[in-house]
């Protein structure tokens, strides 16, 4: 083990781009520790789509068998836990964790740490839209939008960039109205720009969702009433929930998202970061396994530089 630590690197985050980052460094012959605290943004996600091979499987089955492929290794250990705090050590870092689903406790030395961990997500304020969220409701374009196209579309937000949105949705649905809740916006030249594509735009508070068993059939505005949608996508707001990073200092953007370099390296020297908690935030899995991957190939390329003796 590398300067007498428990581990070379502790991956934070089991989703695609943690496990695919575990999966390879410890191929890399690596030992690695995986710290998932299993609470993944899309679990309201039936359904994921576009990564090849693994079209339409659900996000949690392609979590549980990354997490399988990983543990095979013998060098390999993935545990549910909610990482607590992750502090500079002489050569490396110390990681503590609280064991959750009958996980032990963990606390760990590592040379490395690469933080793949989730964003939190925030939903528009109206009151049942978690009743229709995974099911008719989305926020990924790429991964739903096929499954909506011809629908009868909101795009529901409390954003600025609810026109962009909507222009986005319009590759899947000629029938689309933005929702603003009444907190959105959207100027005056959008509006003008949506209108010449055949988008409206609608001010007004929404109150609730109406449907039964997950099926939309509108939205209910604040006045009463109902203007019929069967399907929708909505613009969370994200930020990054990295408290236990704070005494490292690591960069990190106006949304909380941690600032890397081209390679996943963080400002701070043995920290890297891959996923959607790298700027610009939420990504295709594909994408976010690719770029797991990646990472681990610059953490595998550091720790050699280390062991070359400066000349």
């Amino acid at each position: 083990m590398t300067g007498g630590l428990d581990v070379d690197v502790v991956v934070v985050g089991g989703g695609p781009a943690g496990l695919s980052a575990a999966l390879n460094l410890v191929r890399a012959r690596q030992r690695v520790l995986v710290l998932d605290g299993n609470r993944p943004r899309n679990a309201a996600t039936l359904h994921s789509h576009g990564f090849l091979t693994r079209d339409g499987i659900s996000p949690l089955e392609l979590r549980k068998l990354g997490r399988e492929e990983v543990a095979q290794y013998d060098d390999a250990e993935v545990q549910f836990a909610l990482v607590d705090g992750v502090t500079a050590i002489d050569g490396g870092f110390r990681v503590t964790a609280t064991g959750v689903r009958g996980a032990p406790d963990q606390d760990v030395t590592a040379t490395r740490v690469l933080i793949a961990a989730g964003l939190r997500e925030t939903l528009p304020a109206i009151g049942n839209l978690r009743a229709f969220y995974g099911t008719a409701l989305h926020s990924c374009y790429e991964c739903d939008g096929y499954e909506k196209a011809g629908e009868a579309l909101a795009v529901v937000g409390e954003s600025d960039d609810l026109a962009e949105r909507a222009m986005h949705a319009s590759v899947w649905s000629e029938d689309i109205i933005v929702f603003t809740n009444g907190v959105g916006e959207v100027s005056e030249s959008d509006e003008r720009m949506l209108a010449s594509s055949g988008i409206r735009v609608e001010r007004r508070v929404v109150s609730e969702f109406v449907g039964e068993r997950a099926q939309l059939t509108g939205l209910k505005l604040a006045d009463g009433e109902v203007i019929a949608r069967t399907g929708g996508f909505v613009r969370p707001l994200w930020s990054g929930a990295l408290g236990f990073l704070d005494g490292l200092g690591a960069e990190t953007d106006n949304l909380g998202l941690l600032v890397v370099d081209a390679h996943g390296r963080t400002s701070v020297p043995g920290l890297y970061a891959a996923g959607d908690i790298t700027p610009p935030g939420p990504e295709q899995l594909i994408v976010a396994a690719g770029t797991g991957a990646q990472v681990s190939a610059t953490i595998v390329r550091d720790m050699v530089s280390a062991r070359v003796p400066s000349i």
